[in-house]
Formats: structure tokens, sequence, C-alpha cells
């Protein structure tokens, strides 16, 4: 009983901050979609938040996410958001609502292929890399337009939007620009490509919804820090 109100008082502290925030820019954050990050979270406690309302939750690993998928609800909204290799991809379509991470044209063919052979359409997000640290996924701001359009004339892929993870600093500045520069690329899609800006997690996400993000990706926040 201590756990689940823990994230019951973690998820209601949650919703005031996305409020004060959504209040200083003048946005109404029922226009705001939260995705409880649970890489790490045993089945028991995503089903507890499940019973707080949320119906959106992110995974980072098949391997991890093939059993929650089975032992829990079926109208969750699952995403996809680690670094997807292509050999998974064959897993996750159909599978997920949303995979956040394509970065480059062999994920946009392998999606479009298995897709297309299940008789589906697959949404997606294309993860722009907002910092240059090696190591550090996504498709550059140089390459994003190219990858883009690629994926907007690929068939059996839905272009939904655009998703970044913020540069590893406490500079506000630098954070805040980062969000702005991915913005920039997100209201340049075509109208009905942008359903969905997901960025900003648990150490940055107010200034995100300041910058006009759509859809946050919370984990820590909510569920506390992993073992």
């Amino acid at each position: 009983m201590a756990q689940a109100q823990s994230l019951s008082e973690r998820w209601q502290s949650l919703q005031a901050r996305i409020a004060a925030a959504c209040a200083r820019a003048g946005r109404d954050p029922t226009e705001v979609r939260i995705v409880a990050v649970s890489k790490g979270v045993p089945p028991e406690r995503i089903a507890e938040a499940y019973a707080l309302g949320l119906r959106d939750f992110g995974e980072n690993y098949w391997q991890e996410a093939r059993a929650k998928l089975d032992a829990l609800p079926h109208d969750i909204r699952w995403h996809f958001i680690g670094h997807l290799q292509t050999n998974k991809v064959k897993y996750v379509v159909g599978r997920f609502a949303l995979i956040q991470v394509v970065d480059r044209v062999s994920l946009v063919q392998e999606v479009q292929r298995v897709a297309q052979k299940r008789g589906i359409v697959q949404p997606v997000l294309i993860e722009v890399r907002l910092a240059e640290v090696p190591g550090r996924a996504g498709v550059s701001f140089e390459d994003a337009p190219a990858l883009i359009e690629q994926t907007l004339r690929t068939e059996g892929v839905d272009l939904q939007g655009l998703m970044g993870v913020a540069p590893d600093t406490d500079d506000e500045r630098t954070v805040r620009a980062a969000f702005q520069r991915l913005r920039r690329f997100y209201d340049a899609l075509p109208a009905p490509n942008r359903r969905w800006l997901s960025m900003g997690m648990t150490h940055d996400f107010e200034i995100a919804l300041e910058e006009g993000s759509t859809m946050l990706r919370l984990g820590t926040a909510l569920f506390g820090a992993r073992a």
C-alpha cells in the first residue's frame, strides 16, 4: 500500500508541476501526453500507474518489454523509446503504438518492410540528436531534413512528429536552445505530421513544456530511482 501511495503522490505532484508550467506558457495541460518510462519497472508497478489513469508507457528494450506487453491490459499504448536495432524491428512493429527512435534510412526501410508484410501502418517519430556526444542516438540536425523527406514518402510508415533528448547539462540556456531548435524543425513539418513533439524528461520537462513539447517521457519523477 505504501508503494501505491508513493506512486499516487508522485503522480499528483507531477500533474501540479505540469499544470504550472503550462500556465506559464499559456497552454492547456490536457494537450500534453505523458509517457511513463517503465524501463526497469516490474509489471505490478506499471499496473498501479495504470490504475491511476496512465495509459502510455515507454520501454527501451524488447527483451524486457515482451513479457509486460502480454501481462498488462491491452489498451495500454506502448512506446518504443530505446535504441532500436534493425534486427529487432520485427518484434516491435505492430506491438508498439509509437516507435519514437527512427534515426536512419535503414531503420525506416525495415519498419516499412515489416509493416507492409503485416498489412499495417506503423506510427513513428524521428529522433533528432540534440547534443553532439559520442554514442548519442538520433539523426543530426544536418541530416534530419533528408530523413524526414524519406520517411514522408515511405508507405506503411506514418510520421507523427519528432523526438529529442536534451543535452546532459544543468545549463538551462543550453537545454532551452536545443528544445527551441527541435521545435523549429517540428513546425516545418507538414501539418498532418505535426502530432507529437516528444521532448522533456524528469530533469527538464518544465523547460520542454515552455518550449512547446506535446509529449513528455517521465520515469524517475513517477516511479522513483531504479534499483
